[in-house]
């Protein structure tokens, strides 16, 4: 047991005191407060910038394309290099479809084949707008027209406008035909329609010189002259012989103009000739008809229905 009065003992008892405070000694520095650490002078505005304009959020692209003229000036190129592109993909697809109409109903009209060309001006999708079709030019094949071998038609169509009327499909403002006629094709559409006579015949020249057509045979010769008549291609007979001696030209001339007649025989429109040329090589027809009515298909023209 602890003396309390050993003044050791004591000591070992008393309690602990609280730290005291930093003392330097003489002639030692104590420790120095540095702060906070130092920092670089604040950001402003980029060089140039107004410092009184609210800045662009980063991603307001279309803010900076409304302020830059040259992507506004690109823009507007591609929507019209797009607009363009439709009407021309637009005007070549109207173009096709119209020629397909147009060549489907001559083909049935002229029982040959066609090829259709639109004019370039007017735009053809104008011209369906409008109702109002211009320049239009046909070229058959050349090998036929209906019985008449041999027969090429060049056809020019302008002012072709559609009608409400039930009798009547549209008219034509003028219409003009060439109609070329070659001396193979005359001696065959000849033998096939005229009976007897035309199986001898064995060949067909011309003359320019005095315009005619010498349609010959075995047994003779024919020598006619083309004329209009009635409005119509005649092949007026000049000449006949035959067994050598001259026959009446009576015997043949009915024949000749069915023949003849088949250019404008059953034409859906009122084509009349205007003019006759012999050449060297055939003969050459020119037809025309003027405001010219297109029937229906319900008065006996079944190929234009539709037309």
């Amino acid at each position: 047991m602890t003396d309390p009065s050993d003044p050791w003992a004591r000591q070992g008892q008393q309690p602990p005191q609280p730290p005291q405070p930093y003392q330097p000694q003489p002639g030692q520095a104590g420790p120095q407060y540095v702060g906070p650490p130092p920092q670089g002078p604040p950001q402003g505005p980029p060089p140039g910038a107004d410092p009184s304009e609210p800045s662009e959020p980063s991603g307001s692209k279309f803010g900076r394309l409304v302020r830059d003229p040259m992507s506004i000036a690109l823009v507007f190129v591609i929507v019209l290099a797009l607009a363009a592109a439709g009407l021309v993909g637009g005007e070549i697809y109207a173009r096709q479809r119209g020629a397909t109409i147009v060549e489907g109903t001559l083909k049935c009209v002229l029982q040959d084949d066609v090829t259709v060309s639109f004019g370039a001006f007017p735009p053809f999708l104008w011209q369906h707008v409008t109702k109002d079709y211009q320049h239009v030019s046909i070229t058959s094949a050349g090998n036929q027209i209906r019985d008449m071998k041999g027969m090429k038609v060049q056809i020019e169509i302008d002012g072709a406008r559609p009608s409400s009327d039930p009798s009547s499909q549209g008219t034509l403002e003028s219409l003009d035909v060439t109609a070329t006629w070659s001396t193979d094709g005359m001696k065959e559409t000849i033998q096939n329609a005229i009976p007897l006579l035309g199986g001898l015949v064995n060949g067909v020249t011309t003359n320019a010189a005095d315009g005619t057509v010498d349609i010959q045979g075995p047994l003779g010769s024919i020598v006619t002259k083309p004329q209009i008549v009635d409005d119509e291609l005649s092949l007026q007979v000049q000449k006949l012989t035959g067994l050598g001696f001259t026959l009446p030209r009576e015997a043949v001339q009915p024949a000749l103009d069915a023949v003849s007649s088949q250019l404008t025989k059953n034409s859906p429109l009122a084509l009349k000739v205007d003019d006759v040329q012999v050449t060297d090589t055939g003969v050459v027809t020119k037809l025309s008809a003027r405001n010219a009515s297109i029937p229906g298909g319900n008065q006996g023209q079944p190929c234009i229905t539709g037309f």
